[in-house]
């Protein structure tokens, strides 16, 4: 396949015929994986995880290493030059030019974008804060088109914590691109669905509603997306609603539900749900590694034959900087050369790096 993005920074600019095959790829590395070896032979993939990952890290490295290609990188910024003081931007350009592809997790909304706009290499984002998961997201659809054989025209329930929750937000916005999807945002009422994802849904043929309650939900949906709390991103006196998912409940859903989880799971699913058939969140993380296979091969294809695609389209504005205490742009995060960008809609500004709007000065 020759590849027509440059990074992966949100699947939503990807089009219905790139996401489609990179999840044609990695059910063909997934079914014939002997092909396929070697196909990295000389490339090192750097992996920068500011943050604490099993699953993202660990599949990406054996993904890599399943290609014949090497790994370098941290697991712990404690053990970086972070510590020292050095820049997201200053880190992205050197470990950039020591390896072939880059894939970063941070804490910073907006991470992946800003060290792409830097690095020597393709850019992939392994998890922003709370803001997106893409390549969570390419491993649910493989599932899901694996296991359901279609990614339109479901109804889709998404329970948890919906506002930190950055692979609801990533799917929501991916899954909108298919029609005929319907959403049922399952939560507390506080920790609903971020606003600009909502209007994402609505700009687009796909539809939602909102519930508090997983038992009346259940038996409608064809996909049970289960999240924990992001208990490492609550402000101080938030407390959201715990959904369990038990046995009982399980009784209730279709007999072709599908029920995923991004994992780590703490106490959102019962274990003794796991050995009911519909429970796919163990072979979901399987598939991820097929993913991440095929996405690293599509991004290390040197016969680009297009232009760049230009990371940030928007506009810098006097006196406008972005709201979100958690964005990359925050002066606190030592990131202060990063150009502010602004998508401008009457008199509202949304951040390119975390998609977090603000309103303006009406000028």
């Amino acid at each position: 396949m020759k590849n027509t993005f440059n990074h992966l920074i949100d699947t939503a600019s990807l089009s219905l015929t790139e996401i489609d095959e990179l999840l044609r790829l990695a059910l063909d590395i997934k079914k014939s994986p002997q092909t396929y070896v070697g196909a990295c032979n000389g490339k090192i993939m750097a992996t920068l995880f500011y943050e604490p990952s099993t699953r993202t890290m660990m599949s990406f490295q054996s993904a890599m290493l399943r290609l014949d290609g090497g790994v370098i990188g941290f697991d712990n910024p404690s053990g970086s030059s972070v510590t020292k003081g050095e820049s997201l931007k200053d880190t992205a350009k050197v470990v950039s030019s020591y390896s072939d592809l880059l894939v970063i997790r941070a804490p910073w909304e907006g991470a992946a974008k800003a060290a792409a706009l830097t690095a020597d290499c393709p850019v992939i984002n392994a998890g922003d804060g709370g803001h997106l998961h893409p390549t969570q997201t390419l491993t649910d659809l493989a599932t899901l088109s694996a296991e359901l054989g279609r990614l339109n025209n479901l109804t889709i329930g998404l329970c948890g914590d919906l506002k930190y929750g950055r692979t609801t937000h990533s799917l929501v916005k991916t899954l909108s691109k298919y029609k005929g999807n319907r959403f049922v945002l399952i939560s507390d009422k506080n920790f609903t669905l971020p606003d600009y994802i909502k209007n994402h849904i609505a700009a687009t043929d796909c539809t939602f509603t909102e519930s508090d309650s997983l038992g009346d939900a259940l038996p409608q949906l064809d996909v049970l997306y289960m999240t924990r709390t992001q208990r490492e991103r609550l402000a101080v006196g938030e407390n959201p609603t715990t959904f369990v998912l038990t046995p009982q409940l399980m009784s209730q859903g279709k007999k072709t539900l599908a029920v995923l989880h991004p994992l780590p799971r703490v106490d959102e699913i019962s274990p003794l749900v796991d050995d009911d058939p519909r429970a796919l969140y163990f072979k979901q993380a399987n598939y991820g590694m097929y993913v991440r296979m095929s996405l690293i091969v599509t991004l290390l294809n040197i016969t680009k034959s297009h232009p760049p695609v230009p990371l940030l389209n928007g506009k810098t504005y006097d006196g406008i900087s972005c709201l979100n205490p958690k964005c990359v742009t925050n002066p606190a995060y030592n990131n202060v050369n990063l150009p502010r960008s602004f998508l401008r809609t009457g008199n509202t500004y949304e951040c390119e790096y975390c998609s977090h709007p603000r309103a303006g000065r009406g000028d």
